[in-house]
C-alpha cells in the first residue's frame, strides 16, 4: 500500500509544543546543564559590563555558545552561530526559543 505523499503543505502549520519537549532527556547539553553552576559566572565578569549604553547579551550565554563550538568541534564562531540557528538543542542549551534572534558572532568575538 502506498503511503500517503509528504508534500510539506504542513510547514506553516503552528504548533504549540515545548522546547523541553524537543530535547531528548539524556541529552549531552542536558548533563552539560545540571553539572555547571551557571550563576558562578556573574560575579567573574561584572566588571566588564557597562551600565550604560546597548543592552548586553548575557555572559552565559556567550560562554554556553563557546563551549558548544568547542564541544562539537565547529571550526568558526560564524558557524557556530549558523547552527545555533537551526539546532534545537543547542538553542534549549543557551536558552533561547524557536523563534528568538541569535547574537551575533561579533558579539562574541
Amino acid at each position: 500500500m502506498l503511503e500517503e505523499k509528504r508534500t510539506g503543505s504542513n510547514r506553516n502549520d503552528g504548533e504549540i509544543v515545548s522546547l523541553d519537549e524537543l530535547v531528548p532527556k539524556f541529552h549531552l547539553l542536558r548533563k552539560i546543564d545540571r553539572s555547571i553552576d551557571w550563576k558562578k559566572i556573574y560575579p567573574i565578569v561584572e566588571g566588564k559590563y557597562s551600565k550604560i549604553g546597548r543592552p548586553s547579551v548575557d555572559p552565559v550565554v556567550l560562554v554556553k555558545m563557546v563551549m558548544l563550538q568547542h564541544i562539537y568541534g565547529i571550526r568558526s564562531l560564524r558557524q557556530t552561530v549558523a547552527e545555533i540557528e537551526v539546532n534545537v538543542a543547542y538553542r534549549w542549551f543557551i536558552g533561547y526559543g524557536l523563534t528568538e534572534r541569535i547574537p551575533h558572532f561579533s558579539t562574541i568575538s
